[in-house]
């Protein structure tokens, strides 16, 4: 299968002008408001070009709780630590550096969303361990 890529992914907002703050301050583009029902977003143009990703929300009542079975969404980064310095991001956990080559932090969107923010480098599609 070739050609496949990230689109979109639709995730709840409870406080849809907080969120759209949020979303910005990450460096994603407006493009879509018809809020407080519903917002899309689009990433920065990639380096090695191709369509951008795009991100929607979707309101939510106050009352919705992520839970374990959430969307998880990982937001690639050339420097995942000058990132969370320069937006004045609190993750929830420090950056680390894990087994598998990459290097993450989680954030929270103000739904409760759960958001993964790595440094993958060549070992996001290219580790030592890759089969073909």
């Amino acid at each position: 299968m070739s050609g496949i890529r990230l689109n979109q992914v639709t995730l709840a907002a409870t406080d849809m002008s907080a969120s759209i703050a949020f979303y910005q301050k990450l460096g994603l583009r407006l493009i879509v408001d018809s809020a407080p029902r519903y917002v899309r977003f689009e990433f920065p143009p990639s380096p090695v070009g191709g369509e951008p990703a795009t991100l929607s929300l979707h309101g939510a009542p106050n009352d919705w709780q992520a839970d374990d079975y959430a969307p998880l969404i990982y937001f690639e980064l050339d420097d995942i630590d000058a990132f969370i310095k320069d937006t004045g991001l609190n993750p929830l956990t420090p950056p680390e550096d894990k087994s598998y080559l990459w290097r993450e932090a989680d954030i929270v969107d103000p739904a409760g969303n759960r958001i993964r923010l790595f440094q993958a480098g060549k070992n996001r599609r290219h580790p030592p361990w890759r089969v073909s």
